[in-house]
């Protein structure tokens, strides 16, 4: 997309404004900017772009959708703008941009932009150039949102579960579940705290479903003696259960390394290794048998 040219700057109606990719905002954040531009006025100016129509002209908001949100608020009836030159999805894509760039976007907040731009025939790589994001990225978050894995999407947001990882919870039977997070684990994406923090994440999901609920906060499950003690010998038989896992994998290295050992001992066996050269052991695995011989000593 060309850089939008700067025309000038004028007072316009407010209520001749459009904002063609409205966002919810944060009423903290919301609150603090009024309160600044009431106190020291408004630092930068909204941009626009002129739309002429009969009794217009009207105006299409690119960026600055809590200025003038603000300007509403403390009952202004124009506001200040730079009028440029742009088409409208040199808007929508602008206003996306400045919204990505001006703070951590959210991800439902990213799929509405996208979405729109689909709607209008753009492609995932064509999203992806626009917005300079990677199709991998366009396309894991949409696959989140459409499964409407908004536990996933928030821990993908907060930087805990990497949005691959992610990904993989959504599309896995809920008894593979743990086995996405062990995989996650030996391949380096999920360790320490991001772990068991993860880990929590999916328990959650598990007992009060992927959606966070009404008010954007987990749904609330009525604590009781009773649930308390279902709580106690679920996380019991789950343990039970890995204990059983590792033991009977124990088990299974313990016999390899013991056929292993008994090969090695037959010499046919250990010449015809020598031949194919392959006659060395992963140290790990030799270090074993050692200590299995020792032990048999």
């Amino acid at each position: 997309m060309a850089a939008l040219p700067a025309q000038r700057v004028e007072m316009i109606p407010i209520e001749r404004v459009t904002v063609v990719n409205p966002r919810v905002r944060n009423k903290g954040s919301f609150r603090e900017i009024v309160e600044n531009i009431s106190k020291v006025g408004l630092k930068r100016p909204i941009t626009v772009t002129r739309r002429t129509e009969a009794g217009g002209p009207f105006y299409d908001l690119v960026c600055g959708q809590g200025r003038l949100e603000a300007y509403i608020e403390l009952g202004q009836l124009e506001v200040p703008a730079l009028v440029v030159s742009a088409d409208t999805e040199d808007c929508l894509v602008a206003s996306l941009v400045e919204n990505c760039a001006r703070r951590k976007h959210g991800a439902f907040d990213l799929l509405k932009d996208i979405r729109g731009m689909e709607q209008r025939g753009d492609t995932i790589a064509e999203v992806a150039r626009k917005t300079g994001l990677t199709q991998e990225y366009v396309r894991g978050i949409s696959r989140l949102i459409e499964r409407g894995e908004q536990r996933l999407l928030r821990s993908v947001e907060s930087g805990i579960i990497p949005l691959s990882v992610a990904v993989e919870i959504a599309e896995a039977p809920d008894h593979e579940v743990q086995a996405a997070l062990s995989t996650a684990y030996e391949k380096g994406l999920l360790k320490g705290r991001k772990l068991l923090v993860a880990r929590q994440i999916i328990e959650r999901r598990r007992r009060h479903g992927k959606d966070l609920g009404v008010h954007g906060g987990p749904t609330k499950e009525k604590v009781s003696v009773d649930s308390l003690v279902r709580a106690y010998k679920d996380d019991v038989a789950r343990k039970r259960s890995l204990v059983a896992r590792a033991n009977a994998t124990r088990d299974r290295l313990l016999c390899v390394v013991e056929a292993l050992r008994r090969l090695r001992a037959d010499e046919q066996f250990t010449a015809l290794l020598e031949d194919e050269d392959l006659a060395t052991l992963p140290d790990n695995l030799a270090v074993q048998m050692r200590a299995e011989r020792a032990v048999l000593a």
